[in-house]
């Protein structure tokens, strides 16, 4: 029996190249195009616009050519579209870290003890505070929570469980086109309301959650009915088999397995509209006191604080901005403490899976 050797058919794909641009290489050769696009905006007079432009475009085509030669096509295009992609993720996070920063030395100035414990009440010049405003921003806001939490979540509710047919789809797009209202109309809608009972003069802190409240149901109707959808229908339907009726379902089963996203849901419906002016300054206004009562005169608000301070300083110009920056840097501090809080309910909250 004669055996016969075979060979092995050869490959015939392109091998690719052995040479390989290193991390710190490539990282190189982007800054040596950077900093030549810096030098060209420099000769042709030098602008931050010109030398960013220029120092992309050239960072950008230096990696590539030197990709496409040591490493191929292939990895040339994946190392132009992750330098195009991370170029962009970097200009984007310019105006943000420019705006963090501005508030920040500006606004830390006046973040002292006094800010936090006097109003200005009286005072005309350096001084005072914004602990009124701060009082009246919590009172507000809370209000506008106690309104819009109960109806949003319960519209989510019917949405996702009940709703059927033209109904739902109506309720759905009123939703949507309400999530896209200017908030200036939403204060419009709460004096108009309230003018029509009590004249054209009236200016309450009730006024100013109603229109609040008019912003945050549709966030956290939309929010809430994403969540509700995420529960699997195998938990309902192992509840109707057990006979639980379909209320009780939702009460016992589908809002603690949810429970997670919905306190996210309410926490960023808060965040949304905590640093809004326009409806503050129609419907509440300003007051320079302390007034703790939501029904009874106008209430001070930290945006609309803020707002006053820039807008219309009195002779000494630099302590009402000194106190226009700390209020706008306390807004940023709660608007931040507030997200931490929604990401802390969704990870304390979250159903477990590990066992």
């Amino acid at each position: 029996m004669s055996t016969a050797t075979q060979s092995r058919p050869t490959s015939t794909r392109p091998t690719a190249p052995g040479r390989r641009l290193s991390r710190p290489a490539a990282v190189g050769l982007y800054l040596g195009g950077v900093a030549l696009g810096i030098a060209l905006s420099a000769l042709t007079g030098f602008t931050i616009t010109s030398a960013v432009v220029y120092g992309v475009v050239l960072g950008t085509v230096a990696l590539f050519v030197a990709s496409r030669l040591l490493e191929g096509r292939r990895k040339a295009t994946d190392r132009l579209v992750t330098a195009l992609v991370t170029t962009a993720f970097a200009v984007a996070m310019l105006p943000l870290v420019s705006l963090v920063y501005t508030v920040l030395t500006r606004g830390l100035t006046r973040l002292d003890a006094e800010f936090f414990t006097f109003s200005m009440f009286r005072v005309v010049g350096e001084g005072g505070g914004a602990y009124h405003a701060i009082l009246g921003t919590l009172i507000i806001t809370g209000l506008a929570t106690i309104i819009s939490v109960p109806i949003g979540l319960m519209s989510a509710i019917y949405l996702v469980e009940y709703g059927r047919g033209r109904l739902q789809r109506s309720i759905t797009f009123f939703v949507d086109v309400m999530t896209g209202i200017p908030s200036i109309v939403a204060g419009l809608f709460a004096f108009a309301l309230f003018t029509l009972v009590f004249g054209n003069d009236i200016r309450l802190g009730i006024m100013g959650a109603i229109a609040l409240s008019v912003l945050m149901i549709p966030v956290v109707v939309r929010s809430s009915e994403e969540v509700l959808k995420l529960v699997p229908n195998e938990l309902r339907e192992a509840s109707y088999a057990l006979g639980v009726p379909k209320w009780r379902t939702v009460v016992k089963v589908v809002l603690p397995t949810a429970v997670a996203g919905l306190g996210t849901a309410v926490t960023l419906a808060v965040a949304r509209v905590v640093g809004e002016t326009a409806p503050l300054l129609v419907t509440v206004g300003l007051i320079t006191g302390t007034n703790l009562n939501p029904f009874d005169g106008r209430m001070a608000t930290l945006p609309v604080f803020a707002f006053y301070q820039l807008t219309q300083p009195g002779t000494q110009t630099q302590a009402y901005l000194d106190r226009a920056w700390t209020a706008a840097l306390l807004l940023i501090i709660l608007v931040m403490g507030l997200n931490v809080v929604a990401r802390l309910i969704s990870r304390s909250f979250a159903p477990k899976t590990s066992r």
